[in-house]
């Protein structure tokens, strides 16, 4: 069966199954709450719970982001769907903290194995001519996966029995049928090599990929951070200064991040690569002031604004930066050049994350979130400068 045959299909089911990965690594973002109450731990050790997550992905990009340019695509898909599966294990035998810490960590080694590889993976199953609607896919797939995660759990934690427990259950089926789908679809690289011939990787570019990184990396850093604070915070500032204690509600606000990214990256088909990364930061400032305002005068229409607009944001710079760094980069680095810019993005992820975390004992919430705020706008606002004086081609 040729390309042209399979149409999209299979396209669609790697997305699918990139997105059944990612619901995992914000599946206990609305239950951080009802852990704290169960093991008796502070908000600190919440964002370092959850930053061990990205620690994990890098740890995984930096020593095999190359892998599936090397072995295949889909042993490094089933490594990291075997990943996955240990992680829900772990989370449903938590007896205490050791365990949230290994289960975010297999979480973190999931999605490292999964980012580069499953993106490049939808690429390449997708029809001649396609790039670019295969971009989206992979993309939508990354972050509608994140969006579904936190509302998935944080509806059956409110509506139904074992809210700790029935999420991780569910997540475990899924991750069964997409090792099933991944066995059926067809593997894409040629010429594979053996697992010894994996080389841990510094990050490194080509130089053709240097001109459009640089800026793309600062835009998808400033976003993911900002999609770490709200998955990693927010629920405790919803329920301690909103007094939202709706386990569904905690979930949707995060939810509507991740799916207004998944809108901000539909938008890029519309306004183009080139525009769309300064029009990204544009929406990434507007969203940091919104989240200020909401910290400011706990407002939860804020926070929802702040949500979806930061959100849009987000998917404007994210997909722009994969699709100009992923243009630019030689067909067989691809990989390699995605697994680069996702070191970046979660480093965003952790660092600042934690640095909030540091900063809400002598601070406070409202005003470690302000810091945060404050030393994102200025780093974004340097990205949105060097672009509106160097775009980005609008060829790429």
């Amino acid at each position: 069966m040729n390309r042209e045959r399979r149409g999209w299909l299979p396209c669609l089911l790697g997305g699918a199954v990139f997105a059944v990965c990612m619901v995992g690594t914000t599946l206990p973002t609305p239950l951080y709450g009802l852990y704290q109450e169960k093991f008796g731990f502070s908000e600190l050790t919440v964002t370092v719970v959850y930053a061990v997550y990205a620690f994990g992905v890098i740890g995984v990009l930096l020593l095999a982001g190359n892998a599936s340019d090397t072995v295949g695509r889909r042993p490094v898909l089933l490594w990291g769907l075997g990943c996955a599966a240990a992680s829900a294990v772990a989370f449903l035998c938590a007896t205490g903290l050791g365990w949230l810490y290994a289960g975010r960590l297999l979480s973190g080694l999931s999605a490292g194995l999964f980012t580069g590889a499953a993106t490049a993976y939808v690429m390449d199953l997708a029809p001649s001519g396609g790039a670019s609607r295969a971009t989206f896919v992979a993309t939508a797939a990354n972050m509608g996966g994140l969006g579904c995660g936190p509302l998935l759990a944080g509806l059956l934690a409110q509506y139904a029995p074992w809210p700790l427990y029935l999420p991780f259950a569910v997540h475990l089926g899924l991750v069964a049928c997409s090792a099933a789908v991944v066995v059926w679809l067809p593997e894409t690289v040629r010429d594979r090599r053996p697992l010894s011939a994996v080389r841990p990787q510094r990050p490194g570019l080509p130089a053709r990929v240097r001109a459009v990184f640089g800026p793309a990396a600062i835009a998808s850093f400033v976003g993911f951070a900002l999609f770490g604070v709200f998955t990693s915070v927010s629920p405790a500032f919803l329920a301690q200064s909103l007094d939202v204690d709706n386990h569904a509600v905690s979930g949707l606000v995060v939810a509507l991040a991740f799916f207004a990214s998944t809108g901000g990256q539909l938008a890029v088909g519309r306004v183009g690569v080139g525009r769309s990364l300064p029009l990204g930061c544009g929406a990434l400032l507007a969203g940091l002031a919104l989240l200020a305002g909401a910290l400011r005068w706990d407002l939860l229409p804020l926070v929802v604004l702040s949500a979806l607009v930061g959100g849009a944001g987000q998917g404007l710079t994210f997909r722009g930066a994969l699709s100009a760094v992923a243009a630019a980069s030689p067909a067989d680095k691809r990989a390699a050049v995605i697994s680069t810019l996702f070191v970046v993005a979660y480093a965003g992820i952790s660092v600042p994350v934690i640095g909030v975390g540091v900063l809400v004992g002598p601070l406070g919430l409202e005003g470690a979130g302000l810091v945060f705020i404050a030393c994102m706008a200025v780093l974004v606002s340097i990205a949105a400068a060097y672009l509106l004086r160097r775009p980005v081609p609008a060829s790429t």
